[in-house]
């Protein structure tokens, strides 16, 4: 009865080493395999960030919306915003 025990649990754990080796296999083949996709994080450091002067909310310039008022440009994180600041102006 103990090596038959032995044995169905060796093979178990065989069993979940083999799965768990064909996972991340399948995960590196996925990887590598398919394209990555744009970053929608936090950009990376040292990019300057900009402040929207109704909300408050700091973003990367290449994602805002700006509006050039009296020679100098305005950064917004959205139309409201934007649309808020020019009824206040």
């Amino acid at each position: 009865m103990g090596i038959l025990l032995r044995f169905v649990l060796l093979l178990l754990l065989a069993m979940l080493i083999v799965r768990a080796f064909w996972r991340v296999l399948a995960g590196v083949v996925d990887g590598v395999s398919q394209p990555k996709a744009p970053r929608s994080g936090p950009p990376d450091r040292g990019v300057q960030m900009v402040r929207d002067p109704v909300c408050g909310t700091f973003l990367p310039p290449e994602s805002a919306i700006t509006l050039t008022d009296r020679g100098a440009v305005r950064y917004f994180c959205s139309e409201k915003c934007r649309d808020a600041y020019k009824a206040r102006t």
